[in-house]
């Protein structure tokens, strides 16, 4: 089992934000992790025979640059973020290699935490070669009392070879004058599963991200579930897109959106490039409080036999269900609180069990916290 991890200069409300994002400093749970305080490296390793944790540095250093992977799922000239971190003469980040036919029980955990600098950079590389499967949780958070605005830039790639699986999980939770721009991408190759999960249920100032997927391989399959809660003041602009290119490909979009005052932008968009592919688009919506929610579906056929569709819908709390459960014995702040962890119960097929405790744990949080 990999060393726990001492981080003694965090304060105990800190320590429990990094434990409330997934991240178990005991290592109990664990097979590898990286931890990332700022800019500084405090932890990349793992115990898990065919899989390795490295610092992006130390992984250009071992396998000639990575040139087959750096860059190539996500391009540099894709935005001004990308362009920044592109531009940095030391990178930052994980790199985390499956090898072939490797399998990680237990989780590989990556926490990303933002206290004293103005913008934390990251990019990371993921790849599970062919017949791998690789499981990761990453928690990025920032410190409870960060006084002024910062931001986290996050590149990453990630690559699903032949027979091959990435389950991989981000729990975010940021405080109200932080910006978050997350610019990530997977290519997926023949028999590959990719599953992304995203978590947000804490107050964010601007989150901007849309996470796609390529899947280039016959038979391969995406998921991207999302669960999210804006909070007055918060700007939320998500979504995910995949592109099926491979006979037989599938994916499946799948949020889960909140708001108790704040702006959500959920998007969503499915290209069906080939015969015999499938997708589905799905978006739920909730008014809690004013807020705003604009649910923004996109399906996209430029073949025959190319099967997609969509499903969006935002609406409020039905009454004639609180007060069923209040005929139960509920009082309404509990039954309310039922209905929604209801709507946010989003099971994910295909995920290791450990890693949807942890969405439950959050889900957990945000129930206590009164959603």
């Amino acid at each position: 089992m990999p060393s726990p991890v001492k981080i003694p200069e965090l304060s105990k409300s800190d320590q429990d934000r990094v434990a409330q994002v997934g991240i178990d400093l005991a290592m109990k749970n664990r097979c590898g992790s990286y931890l990332q305080m700022d800019q500084e490296i405090v932890q990349a390793e793992c115990s898990q025979q065919g899989v390795e944790v490295l610092s992006f540095k130390k992984a250009m250093e071992k396998y000639d640059g990575m040139k087959e992977y750096t860059w190539q799922a996500v391009s540099p000239e894709k935005d001004d973020i990308t362009r920044y971190v592109a531009a940095q003469k030391e990178p930052k980040g994980y790199v985390i290699i499956a090898h072939k036919g490797s399998n990680n029980i237990l989780p590989i955990q990556a926490c990303l935490y933002l206290g004293r600098e103005q913008i934390q950079h990251v990019h990371n590389i993921i790849v599970a070669e062919e017949g791998a499967e690789l499981h990761i949780i990453s928690g990025c958070t920032s410190g409870a009392h960060v006084g002024k605005g910062g931001a986290h830039y996050g590149i990453s790639e990630f690559f699903v070879k032949k027979d091959a699986k990435i389950s991989f999980t981000m729990i975010h939770n940021w405080s109200e004058n932080i910006e978050v721009f997350p610019r990530s991408a997977s290519i997926v190759e023949d028999n590959g599963v990719f599953l992304s999960n995203y978590v947000c249920m804490q107050p964010v100032k601007k989150i901007q991200m849309y996470p796609t997927a390529t899947l280039r391989g016959t038979d391969s399959v995406a998921r991207f579930s999302s669960i999210v809660i804006s909070t007055p003041g918060s700007f939320m602009d998500l979504g995910s897109r995949a592109i099926l290119e491979g006979r037989g490909a599938s994916a499946e979009l799948i949020t889960r959106a909140i708001t108790k005052g704040g702006t959500i932008i959920s998007r969503g968009h499915i290209n069906g490039k080939t015969a015999g592919t499938r997708g589905h688009l799905e978006c739920k919506g909730l008014i809690l409080k004013d807020g705003v929610i604009y649910a923004i579906p996109e399906i996209e056929g430029s073949v025959v036999g190319t099967e997609l569709s969509h499903e969006a819908a935002v609406g409020k709390l039905a009454r004639d269900e609180i007060e069923y459960l209040m005929s139960r014995g509920l009082d309404e702040d509990e039954a309310t609180a039922t209905i929604i962890r209801g709507f946010l119960d989003v099971k994910i097929a295909g995920l290791p069990e450990a890693l949807q405790r942890q969405i439950d744990a959050s889900i957990d949080v945000a129930e206590k916290a009164g959603f």
